[in-house]
């Protein structure tokens, strides 16, 4: 028995719902991570500097699946512990680390591009390292990676869907098995048009943040 438009919309619905989840949290930890990171990029200390340069280069230079994967199974490989409960924190993890490390190079160019003078200036003011990071350059940094980080959030939403490599419905994996039974390509255009207004709506939104912004110019 064929299944209806609205029982499909339905799941659809539910499993853009998990994939929101995905999105919601890797944004929240991977972005102060990835802030945290762009320290020990540009850390004085070489051996710090070069292990995260390391990491920086796994995660860009290996498909996030298969960070997924590795996420996934290793507590079951190296520790015997059962992972059936461990789907969602695995993906979690997985694309937080991935997507902290792209993160990391775009607040590192956004601090690295930040004009000596405004470190002289906070210096005569008589501010302290932390309060002259805080209050002065920090706020100028977001301000000129919004568009890069725009960029990132936007790839964000459409990875999402390679959760289904660790078998977690969200809404591309039910979409794959709704046309696999019923045998239509409906679902696709469907789960296609959610991922566009999903990406549409987080255009607006970081447009929005940037125009609120534009007085740090």
């Amino acid at each position: 028995k064929l299944m209806t438009f609205s029982t499909m919309l339905t799941q659809l619905g539910a499993g853009m719902l998990k994939s929101m989840g995905i999105f919601f949290w890797t944004v929240v930890l991977s972005l102060p991570l990835g802030l945290f990171v762009s320290f020990g990029r540009m850390s004085k200390n070489s051996v710090i500097r070069n292990i995260v340069k390391i990491y920086i280069s796994v995660m860009r230079g290996t498909p996030l699946m298969l960070q997924l994967m590795i996420v996934y199974y290793s507590p079951f490989l190296l520790f015997g512990m059962n992972i059936r409960t461990f789907r969602f924190p695995a993906i979690i993890i997985g694309f937080t680390i991935n997507y902290a490390a792209y993160f990391a190079e775009i607040f590192r160019s956004g601090i690295e591009s930040m004009p000596v003078g405004q470190y002289e200036a906070a210096q005569l003011l008589g501010y302290s390292k932390s309060q002259t990071f805080m209050k002065i350059i920090l706020p100028h940094v977001i301000k000129r990676i919004l568009p890069a980080v725009t960029n990132e959030v936007i790839t964000l939403v459409k990875d999402t869907s390679l959760a289904f490599s660790l078998a977690y419905m969200e809404m591309f994996t039910i979409a794959k098995q709704i046309v696999a039974k019923d045998s239509t390509f409906v679902p696709f255009i469907v789960a296609a048009v959610f991922y566009y207004v999903f990406n549409f709506v987080v255009a607006a939104v970081m447009e929005n943040i940037e125009k609120r912004m534009s007085y740090y110019k």
